[in-house]
C-alpha cells in the first residue's frame, strides 16, 4: 500500500486532472490511496470570500461563490461530458456552493470571522475537489471511492491549526480506508481538512495536505508516501534564487525536516514528523514530469557536509537583555513559556551569561510576546531580517566547510550565528535585503556552476 498525495497543481483543471488520474492508474498494482488538496488557488479564494462577507461586502462574496462554482462544474462537465451521472454530481457540487453562500450570508450579519467559520469555508475546497477526482478515475476504469476526510482525520478544537489525534485517526483509517484497499479499490479524501470527534470541521493550517497524507500513511503502515506537485524534488536551493540549483534524489529525513523549516517550500515541515516514526519512505514527484526521478527521503541516505542551501525574508528578531539573568536559574525556561502560551515557535536561539536572542517568522501574537518578556529585563525587536541555512548531517563534523561559508559571506553583516545542536545545520542571520545575494554565494561555493559543454 502506498499514498499519494496531489497538490493544487496537480488537479488544478482538467487537463492536470487527466494527468493526475493517468499517474494513479499506473500505481493502481500498488493500492494507492489517493489525498488531494483543493483545485489550485481555490483555498486562497475561499478565505478571500470568508474575509469579504464578514466586512459587509455581501455582494462581492456571493459573486467569488459563483465564479468559484462555475470553475468546479466547467471542470466537471469538461472531464466526464453531459449525461445523468455527470449531472448529479454536477447537483452535489452545487449543493456545496449553496451551503457556501448560505455561510457567507451568516458571516455578512455576525459582522466578523471565527476562527471556526473560517475552517468551515476553507474546507470547501478539499470537499469539492476529492469526487470530481473519484469520477474520472471511475471514468478511466479504476476503481474509486470517495472518503470524507472528516471521518478519517481527528483534531482537536483548534482551528485553523487543529493538531491531529493520531490513535484515533489510525482507528478511523482502519474502518474507513482500509477496507476499501482490501476490496481492490482507491480510497480518494481531501487533505488539509478534518474535524472533532463532535464532527466540527477543522483544518490542519496552510500545506497540511502534506501532513494529511503523512498521517494516512503512518495510520495505515504503508510502505511509502509520494508528495506529487510542480517541481522535480527538492534541490540545492530554491531556483527562484538560484538559477543553477540541482535535484538532490537521496536526502536523510532530517536534513529534508531542517530545508522544510528554513524556507524550502515544497515539503511541509511537519510531514516529515509521522512518516519518521514509522520509518516510511517520502518521495517527491513531478505530476508534469511523471516519468522523472525525484527526490527519495529516507534514514540512510549517504551522510553530506552540505546537502543544500535554503534561506527565508521576513523574519524577526527578538532580543532579552538583564544582568538579573546572570546565573539565575530558570530565566531560559521562562522566557520559552512566554512563547508557548503565545503560540509562537521559535528557530534560531543564541545566549550569552546577560541576554538571549531568538528568530520568529508568525509575529501575529509578537505584541503580546514582547509585553509578557518585558518582567525579564529589556526587550528589543528587530525587523526586516533574514534567515539562510546550510544544511547537511555531515556539517558538524567539518570544521573547514564551516570556515568556507563564512569566507563565501565576505563582509555581509551577520546579526546571529548559529550552528544547530546536531550539527546539521550552520545558520546565518542577516538583513532580509541580502538573503537571496548570500544563498546565490554559498551555492556558487558548495555547487560550482556546471561548465558548458
Amino acid at each position: 500500500m502506498i499514498v499519494m498525495k496531489f497538490g493544487g497543481t496537480s488537479v488544478g483543471d482538467a487537463s492536470a486532472i487527466r494527468r493526475t488520474v493517468d499517474i494513479i492508474a499506473g500505481r493502481a498494482p500498488r493500492a494507492p490511496v489517493v489525498v488531494l488538496s483543493a483545485l489550485g488557488g481555490a483555498t486562497s479564494e475561499l478565505l478571500a470570500m470568508a474575509a469579504q462577507a464578514a466586512s459587509g461586502n455581501l455582494v462581492s462574496a456571493i459573486a467569488q461563490v459563483e465564479s468559484l462554482r462555475t470553475r468546479h462544474l466547467r471542470v466537471l462537465y469538461e472531464l466526464l461530458g453531459d449525461g445523468p451521472e455527470t449531472n448529479d454530481l454536477a447537483a452535489d457540487e452545487s449543493a456545496l456552493f449553496d451551503e457556501l453562500a448560505h455561510l457567507s450570508e451568516a458571516l455578512s450579519v455576525l459582522g466578523h470571522v471565527t476562527p471556526r467559520s473560517l475552517d468551515a469555508f476553507a474546507a470547501v475546497g478539499e470537499r469539492a475537489s476529492a469526487p470530481i477526482v473519484v469520477a474520472a478515475l471511475v471514468r478511466a476504469g479504476v476503481v474509486a471511492r470517495h472518503v470524507d476526510a472528516r471521518d478519517v482525520m481527528v483534531t482537536d478544537a483548534a482551528f485553523g491549526r487543529a493538531e491531529p489525534r493520531e490513535e484515533l485517526i489510525a482507528l478511523a483509517a482502519r474502518e474507513h480506508v482500509a477496507a476499501l484497499v482490501r476490496d481492490g479499490c482507491v480510497p480518494v479524501l481531501g487533505g488539509y481538512i478534518g474535524a472533532t470527534k463532535d464532527g466540527i470541521t477543522t483544518t490542519l493550517g496552510r500545506g497540511g495536505s502534506d501532513f494529511s497524507a503523512a498521517l494516512v500513511g503512518a495510520a495505515l503502515e504503508a510502505e511509502a508516501i509520494e508528495i506529487w506537485t510542480d517541481v522535480d524534488g527538492l534541490l540545492t536551493a530554491d531556483p527562484k534564487v538560484v538559477e543553477d540549483a540541482r535535484l538532490i534524489e537521496h536526502i536523510r529525513f532530517d536534513e529534508a525536516a531542517e530545508l522544510a523549516t528554513f524556507g524550502a517550500k515544497v515539503l511541509h515541515p511537519s510531514t516529515i514528523a509521522p512518516a519518521v516514526r514509522r520509518g516510511i519512505p517520502v518521495f517527491i514527484f513531478n505530476s508534469h514530469r511523471p516519468s522523472g526521478n525525484g527526490t527519495r527521503i529516507t534514514f540512510d541516505a549517504p551522510r553530506s557536509a552540505v546537502r543544500a542551501i535554503a534561506g527565508k525574508s521576513n523574519v524577526v528578531i527578538v532580543k532579552v537583555r538583564s544582568h538579573r539573568m546572570l546565573a539565575a536559574p530558570g530565566i531560559l525556561r521562562g522566557i520559552f513559556e512566554v512563547f508557548e502560551r503565545n503560540k509562537t515557535s521559535v528557530d534560531v536561539v543564541a545566549t550569552s551569561e546577560v541576554s538571549v536572542s531568538l528568530t520568529v517568522d508568525d509575529d501575529q501574537y509578537l505584541d503580546d510576546v514582547v509585553a509578557q518578556l518585558r518582567v525579564f529585563g529589556d526587550v528589543g525587536v528587530e525587523r526586516g531580517r533574514g534567515i539562510v541555512a546550510l544544511v547537511g548531517a555531515g556539517l558538524g563534523e567539518s570544521s573547514p566547510t564551516m570556515a568556507r561559508a563564512l569566507a563565501a559571506v565576505g563582509d555581509v553583516r551577520l546579526h546571529m550565528l548559529s550552528l544547530s545542536a546536531t550539527g546539521i545545520n550552520l545558520t546565518l542571520i542577516v538583513d532580509a535585503t541580502e538573503v537571496s545575494a548570500i544563498m546565490c554565494r554559498l551555492h556558487d561555493e558548495f555547487f560550482p556552476r556546471r561548465s558548458a559543454a
